[in-house]
């Protein structure tokens, strides 16, 4: 009997292994200047593009009636003729490169299957998708974590796929991260791989030695947080206080993208906090569908800092969820409460100094 969405995930991996190829390979040959700004200030390299025209193209072989929300789109690409071609070679290697384990040439993929440059523009566009509750569709991310991208730590490569708006299959790419976080200069180059019902895997970048993944209890000793790099992301300093209300005493665990619910689910850390800095901004599906089924497949629990179930139904943003906490179930009762109790202290903290 076949397992449920097993062509799917067969695809995802094969598309995100190609794209943490590339990205690698362009890190290792990056120029400054081949970046883009974006509105919200954050570079974003070729590599960005490239990745989600492999990752598109795939899907548009494999699967040509799924849509697809992405990150990117080709408007200020299109502008730009040198970074134009630049994407498109990149692209094109990784595509034709040789047929690995488990690749299907039907997708679209090994020598000779180069796409023109305007099949490659357009399989990007693919991703503006506004989203919604019902039918399949798909989420990219083609570099989580662009800023750790270019310092050489850690990015991820994310692709998820959904079904009436619950995600089914995850799969991340991370290619800096440590094989074992208790050998950070050994081996380097990890892929994950969730399905719904069926488990969490960690795997080597050549698709090799499945280790099934559950995060373990822990002892109040042992808990570290998981947090961002940068503190625009998250509010550092409600995780400090979330912290201290805990009695944790051990140093949280900083670092870029998604690679923080890898090693969540593989025991790393113990609780991922992303509490939201300031009012309005609302969280993107592409930066937290992987991660999410990945956590609970490795038996945690996934859901705003309110304990509220992220909703990726609402389209391309998770709408009124507010922050996003993981951890094991066994702590995450006592985890919102702590973040409840923080918030309300920095808020009177804030009304006795006079601020808003």
């Amino acid at each position: 009997m076949s397992l449920a969405f097993a062509l799917e995930k067969e695809v995802a991996v094969a598309a995100v292994l190609r794209a943490c190829s590339l990205t690698s390979s362009v890190f290792n040959k990056l120029v400054k200047n081949e970046k883009l700004t974006k509105d919200d200030k954050s570079p974003v390299t070729v590599a960005d593009y490239a990745s989600q025209g492999v990752i598109a193209s795939i899907l548009a072989k494999a699967f040509p009636d799924d849509p697809l929300v992405g990150e990117e789109d080709t408007k200020d690409l299109r502008a730009n003729p040198v970074m134009r071609d630049r994407v498109v070679e990149l692209a094109n290697e990784a595509l034709s490169a040789d047929l690995a384990f488990g690749d299907n040439v039907q997708w679209g993929i090994g020598p000779g299957q180069a796409r023109s440059a305007e099949e490659l523009l357009s399989a990007i566009d693919r991703g503006t998708y506004e989203g919604g509750s019902s039918g399949r569709m798909w989420t990219v991310d083609p570099i989580d974590g662009t800023k750790g991208f270019l310092r050489g730590e850690q990015y991820a490569v994310c692709l998820a796929f959904l079904v009436d708006a619950q995600v089914q299959v995850g799969v991340m790419g991370c290619p800096n991260l440590p094989a074992d976080a208790s050998n950070p200069e050994g081996q380097k180059g990890c892929l994950f791989v969730a399905v719904r019902g069926q488990g969490a895997e960690q795997r080597t970048l050549n698709n090799a030695k499945p280790i099934p993944l559950s995060i373990p209890k822990f002892e109040d000793k042992d808990i570290r947080v998981l947090e961002s790099v940068e503190k625009a992301h998250s509010a550092l300093d409600v995780n400090e206080r979330v912290a201290k209300i805990l009695g944790l005493t051990r140093p949280s665990i900083r670092m870029d993208s998604q690679a923080k619910y890898c090693s969540l689910a593989r025991g790393d850390g113990s609780i991922y906090l992303r509490l939201p800095v300031g009012s309005g901004y609302e969280e993107k599906i592409w930066d937290h569908a992987s991660g999410s089924l990945l956590v609970e497949e490795a038996g945690g629990i996934f859901t705003d800092s309110r304990g509220q179930p992220l909703d990726f139904g609402r389209g391309r943003t998770l709408g009124v969820n507010y922050g996003i906490v993981a951890t094991g179930r066994d702590i995450h009762p006592r985890v919102i409460a702590a973040i409840k109790q923080a918030q309300e202290g920095g808020k009177n903290d804030a009304s006795s100094e006079g601020k808003l």
